[in-house]
């Protein structure tokens, strides 16, 4: 019982403790100086006019180079339409290592990239585009790089 009563005391000391403290800190704000406006601009102020259109990233369809050859012509439009929109996804937003899968019609297809690396100032990246249609497996490697126009571009 007495140690409660001592437990009680301690808990009301530092309660009333406390409430003394509180009331000797100061509640305002310093002021903060407001920044300068100026009304006229400087006649060093350069305005941007550039007009050269930002180039949208692509793949251009038709183009299947990063698929094995042996495998293109078994695909159908709607497959290679599929295997297409992975592969540029892969280049354009994949992770390095992480796979990016595609099926249609019974084909499917798995893009792996590496990281991008840059080559006569054009950002590339290695590939690996396996694609299974009737149990067979065939796989592309090579690496692709966007070109100054936006399009990628299998270069190896």
């Amino acid at each position: 019982m007495k140690m409660l009563r001592a437990i009680t005391l301690v808990s009301l000391a530092l309660v009333v403790a406390g409430c003394t403290r509180t009331a000797n800190f100061q509640t305002t704000q310093p002021v903060m100086p407001q920044p300068t406006v100026l009304t006229n601009p400087t006649p060093d102020v350069v305005t941007p006019t550039d007009s050269t259109p930002i180039q949208q990233a692509r793949l251009e369809p038709g183009s299947y180079e990063y698929i094995d050859g042996a495998i293109l012509g078994q695909l159908t439009p709607a497959q290679r339409s599929a295997a297409n929109d992975a592969q540029f996804y892969a280049l354009q937003f994949g992770r390095p290592g992480a796979p990016r899968t595609w099926s249609s019609g019974g084909a499917t297809g798995q893009v792996s990239v590496g990281p991008y690396v840059r080559v006569n100032n054009l950002d590339c990246r290695e590939f690996s585009h396996r694609v299974t249609v009737s149990g067979q497996t065939y796989t592309r490697s090579g690496q692709a790089c966007r070109e100054i126009d936006g399009a990628w571009g299998v270069t190896a």
